[in-house]
């Protein structure tokens, strides 16, 4: 009786209950983005760059409310989610046409065992990934500081778009191990929304970049 009880308080002790609701909260985002990019098949093109335009605000919004010290809810999150898969259907459309279901299996495949591997690491290792976090800042900066030259110079295909892919993967898993880090150690449950929304950013940034990684390569065979 003694050992059962001890086993159960260890058990209880050992369970990380915030971090796994976490995981579940994010793993509904990526369903919610699914979703998304179903209904985004039926959305007239017209209504995609007001989608986009919403899907900024939002995020500026939530990082405003975060400053603020106040938390987002999980409807905000998911509505965000749902939105955010309309708008990368016409990606996914597009690589598709280019190198077809495979290719965007194949991204999506490789996503899904970078975020597992990744975040297994940060979790179970002892290493605090936080130094991270002003590196992250920069790279996000050099980021979209090179994606807008390739966008008027026309090189977002060339060696200049292989080179901000490889880039972007490399960003995006920075932010998972740095996330994962913060994470691990538990979070408050109001907190936690917010956390869904950070993982699921990385996670289809992590995506959309392989998918393009992908493509580059799809397209010079």
């Amino acid at each position: 009786m003694e050992r059962q009880q001890s086993y159960t308080g260890e058990h209880q002790s050992t369970y990380n209950a915030p971090f796994h609701k976490l995981l579940r909260m994010f793993t509904l985002s990526i369903l919610v983005s699914f979703i998304g990019s179903f209904i985004g098949m039926f959305i007239p093109p017209a209504l995609f760059i007001p989608l986009i335009i919403l899907e900024l605000v939002m995020l500026v919004a939530a990082f405003f409310i975060r400053r603020k010290g106040k938390g987002i809810g999980y409807g905000f999150v998911y509505a965000f989610c749902l939105i955010s898969g309309i708008t990368i259907f016409p990606s996914i459309a597009y690589y598709t046409s280019v190198g077809g279901p495979s290719l965007v299996t194949t991204a999506f495949l490789m996503t899904g065992i970078i975020f597992s591997g990744l975040t297994a690491y940060a979790y179970y290792s002892k290493r605090d990934f936080s130094f991270l976090g002003g590196f992250l800042t920069v790279g996000i900066l050099v980021l979209i500081g090179f994606s807008l030259i390739g966008l008027f110079t026309g090189g977002l295909g060339g060696t200049l778009g292989l080179i901000i892919a490889a880039f972007g993967v490399l960003v995006f898993s920075g932010f998972i191990l740095y996330d994962i880090s913060q994470y691990k150690d538990g979070l408050a449950d109001a907190d936690i929304p917010l956390a869904v929304l950070n993982l699921y950013l990385s996670f289809i940034n992590l995506f959309l970049y392989l998918l393009r990684l992908l493509g580059i390569f799809s397209s010079d065979d």
